[in-house]
């Protein structure tokens, strides 16, 4: 399929996108509502959520700079600390923006 690169070409993108996106998450809700969580279902689920941050944060970690580098240690160091996500969060993003500073 190819859209004329348009305005109106750009709106059927978007919309076909938000129409896509909008029945993945329908999708899955429509499932999880019709399939029992037992604890097996419930472990799948919980090492899925690990595995997926753990394939975003690989990349990163191989092929980012410094910044990235220090960034994904100070938030695994916080996390580790104060088990607080919002603070973990803040300290990879102010080590991040203050190695580029500095660098």
């Amino acid at each position: 399929m190819s859209l004329p690169s348009t305005l109106a070409g750009s709106a059927v993108a978007i919309l076909l996108m938000a129409l896509v996106t909008y029945l993945t998450r329908a999708g899955g809700v429509f499932v999880m509502s019709r399939l029992p969580i037992g604890p097996r279902v419930e472990r799948f689920i919980n090492a899925m959520a690990g595995s997926v941050l753990v394939a975003v944060i690989t990349p990163m970690a191989i092929q980012g700079d410094w910044g990235a580098r220090l960034a994904l240690l100070a938030t695994l160091t916080v996390m580790l600390a104060s088990h607080k996500t919002l603070a973990a969060i803040s300290a990879g993003i102010a080590t991040a923006a203050l190695w580029r500073l500095v660098a």
